[in-house]
């Protein structure tokens, strides 16, 4: 069966559609695992260790953040090559990324060894929850090599248009680590430990996996110092590119970091609450953002191939599919906010359930502002204009995090306030978006021989 895809011909909301799709599943995936250990732990170990979990999760997402960005931007200068059909400086970019890319994940990994204490501290999490979550992260963040390993690849295939194959070691990881939860917290009684021991043993399944696969069935993609010592001029192209993008992300997921700080400033409640509410909220608007990234790797090839009138055409088919999606989950997230809640949260925990449907009704809502942002990042990041991107960041997040401890400090508002900044914050950056995007000067698909136009 053929894996790579050719975004430059066919039908275009056909091959958006192809490509997307298995892409939006893997992370359905990723995201339904990281569910289930939201629902073991608050299930069959507390409200505490809900609450702990959450807040860990909020600060694992910013380090990972910084990897996956690094990542993300590799691919999209790989599919920039690809749709040029330059497939010399393609290799040799991918080879300098990963001994780069992977030298900040080592150094990643130290720092949060040595600075777990630090950490919690900033994040204002409450002295009782402190060693539980001390514990969790210690573990977890075992595994953020093999996070490392897993994106790279999955960012590098993709670039070629191969979406499926790393669907597939993510859908094996996946079913592993809800087996391992089960076994372990429910079976063995090892308590939010368990949880942690089986998210590292899933990403050491899904990164190697992918690592082995590559190395065995694509030769053009194989390690070497002979093709890295080629691709040492390509360094500054690749940091130009890639720290934008990984700037980007960690901006944004910075800003969320802060707002958990403040959200565990109001206690115990209102961070269970939180830690639920997030999860579902993820997974709900999820497949717009793996929408948004499979149309960055189609606008990066068209951009490459310099179709300006393709590129066109899938901006406008993309715009339509990812509003008629936001605005179904909108409504089903609105309608079934407390059912979905009580997946996670018991009946008798009124005021934590309370607190967590206020949140999804509120940002639910408005699930097309985001919607169209991960479009505009998508966009901008494709016609490798990051730097942009990483502006809409700034405005969101930057917005959203002022707002929140503007209006959590007025009695009358309260916790809400911290709700309410979050859609405030996406329509600001989808008006600079889209008034940026209006004014962009046309038939401007062009590049150099050297590399990529400034």
């Amino acid at each position: 069966m053929r894996t790579e895809r050719d975004l430059t011909e066919g039908n275009v909301t056909k091959s958006l559609l192809l490509f997307a799709g298995p892409m939006i599943l893997g992370n359905l995936l990723q995201q339904f695992y990281n569910i289930v250990d939201t629902w073991v732990v608050g299930r069959f170990v507390g409200a505490d260790a809900l609450a702990s979990v959450g807040s860990a999760y909020s600060l694992m997402t910013f380090l990972t953040s910084i990897l996956i960005g690094l990542c993300m931007g590799c691919g999209a200068l790989l599919s920039f090559y690809y749709g040029k059909g330059d497939m010399q400086r393609l290799q040799d970019r991918m080879h300098t990324a990963f001994v780069l890319i992977g030298a900040i994940s080592v150094v990643l990994w130290l720092l949060v060894q040595t600075a777990v204490d630090p950490i919690l501290m900033l994040l204002q999490v409450p002295s009782e929850l402190a060693g539980m979550m001390r514990d969790y992260v210690s573990i977890v963040f075992l595994g953020i090599l093999f996070v490392f390993l897993y994106n790279f690849f999955a960012f590098v295939l993709r670039a070629v248009g191969n979406s499926v194959v790393p669907l597939c070691f993510l859908g094996l990881a996946a079913g592993l680590n809800v087996g391992l939860d089960l076994f372990f917290v429910v079976c063995l009684d090892w308590g939010l430990k368990g949880a942690a021991w089986a998210t590292v043993f899933s990403q050491v399944v899904a990164g190697v996996g992918l690592a082995v696969y590559t190395w065995a069935r694509e030769p053009g993609f194989r390690f070497s110092f002979r093709k890295f010592a080629r691709g040492e001029k390509a360094v500054g192209e690749l940091l130009s590119f890639s720290m934008v993008t990984s700037a980007q992300q960690s901006v944004m997921n910075f800003g969320i970091l802060m707002v958990q700080g403040l959200v565990n400033s109001f206690g115990a409640q209102v961070m269970a609450a939180f830690a639920a509410a997030v999860k579902i909220d993820t997974f709900a608007y999820m497949p717009a953002q793996e929408f948004g990234n499979a149309y960055s790797i189609f606008v990066s090839q068209s951009f490459g191939a310099g179709n300006g009138k393709r590129l066109k055409e899938g901006t406008r088919s993309a715009l339509k599919v990812s509003a008629l999606f936001c605005v179904l989950v909108s409504a089903g997230v609105f309608l079934f906010a407390g059912d979905l809640m009580r997946l996670f949260v018991k009946r008798e925990e009124v005021q934590i359930l309370a607190i967590g449907v206020e949140y999804l009704r509120i940002e639910g809502t408005f699930y097309m502002g985001i919607g169209i942002l991960f479009l505009l990042y998508g966009y901008f990041r494709g016609i490798n204009r990051p730097g942009i991107s990483l502006l809409l960041t700034v405005v969101s997040l930057g917005s959203r995090v002022v707002l929140a401890y503007g209006l959590a400090a007025v009695p009358a508002i309260g916790v809400a306030g911290i709700w309410w900044a979050i859609p405030i914050g996406w329509a600001l950056a989808d008006t600079v978006g889209l008034l940026w995007m209006r004014k962009a000067p046309r038939g401007s698909l062009t590049d150099t021989d050297s590399g990529i136009c400034a």
